[in-house]
């Protein structure tokens, strides 16, 4: 069973940075896209980025220039690099790969 586990998150001041991991098991992962979501108090679950099998990647509009997606396939791991973190990025960031969704992981940003 595909297993998705988010760490990496905490609170951190305006202006700083961050890298959140979701580690992966239950399958091969590198013939397939993976990807970040987020969600914030209040609001839905939206897209950060795609990390494609195919080794392309997309952005939503407020992770381009930011936040980098990136992946290992030899240890099935997804990262993503936030950096200039603003209090708005405050939210509980998702893993997702397929139908599959980790439990999630907080991030709070705010002096």
């Amino acid at each position: 069973q595909v297993q998705l586990v988010e760490s990496g998150g905490g609170l951190v001041q305006p202006r700083c940075s961050l890298r959140l991991s979701c580690a992966a098991s239950g399958r091969t992962f590198s013939d397939v896209n993976m990807g970040w979501y987020r969600q914030a108090p209040g609001k839905g679950r939206e897209l950060g980025a795609i990390s494609g099998y195919l080794g392309t990647t997309l952005y939503s509009d407020s992770a381009k220039g930011r936040f980098t997606i990136s992946r290992d396939n030899a240890t099935n791991t997804l990262y993503r690099q936030m950096n200039n973190l603003k209090p708005e990025d405050t939210a509980i960031y998702y893993c997702n790969v397929l139908q599959y969704w980790g439990q999630g992981t907080q991030v709070t940003v705010s002096s």
